[in-house]
């Protein structure tokens, strides 16, 4: 017979106190922490090529984009996530007590990958949502080479703003564009 493993929680501070000291990444959801496994090669590469096009754009702007090692706090939903890319503008995400986790994020990327598609569609945008500051939420999606952009809209909904690889994507809320090709420059097929 098996028994269940005892479920060790933890207060969001002790998390973050305990985070500083591991050597992978850990999610934590409502008390409970779960690691993060390593990406594949399209999904780095996407991720690292959209992190550099922002990186670019947004130079002399108060918006500054963060990659996968930046922690996100939603506090209303008692989770902290490692998003792909993160685009704080806000001035509270600055300063030492924002160096490791940002609260106020206007733009989120997800990569998608098939272990984590069904949460980050799920769970993860549920509690994003939940976040004043977050204007849109981008999926990636490397396998079928389609962006989905879901934008805040003025009633406080949340729209689908889809993108094939041959059209320009659009993040309004720091004005950008690229094409999505662009997204996708390099990336091989994977077997």
């Amino acid at each position: 017979m098996i028994l269940a493993q005892p479920k060790h929680t933890f207060e969001p501070d002790d998390y973050l106190a305990w985070e500083l000291n591991q050597d992978g990444r850990h999610e934590y959801v409502d008390g409970e922490v779960f690691a993060m496994g390593g990406a594949s090669d399209a999904h780095g590469t996407v991720a690292l090529k959209l992190a550099a096009l922002l990186l670019s754009a947004l130079n002399g702007t108060p918006c500054k984009p963060f990659i996968a090692d930046m922690k996100v706090q939603v506090e209303t939903a008692n989770c902290f996530f490692y998003p792909d890319i993160v685009v704080t503008c806000d001035p509270r995400d600055r300063g030492p007590e924002a160096s490791h986790v940002k609260r106020h994020p206007r733009l989120v990327v997800e990569v998608l990958s098939p272990t984590t598609e069904a949460f980050d569609r799920g769970n993860k945008f549920a509690a994003y949502r939940q976040l004043e500051s977050l204007q849109e939420y981008v999926l990636i999606s490397p396998e079928s080479r389609r962006i989905e952009v879901f934008r805040r809209d003025d009633t406080n909904h949340w729209v689908l703003y889809p993108f094939a690889e041959h059209e320009r994507l659009e993040l309004a809320c720091i004005d950008f564009s690229c094409l999505v090709s662009e997204v996708f420059q390099g990336v091989e097929d994977e077997q």
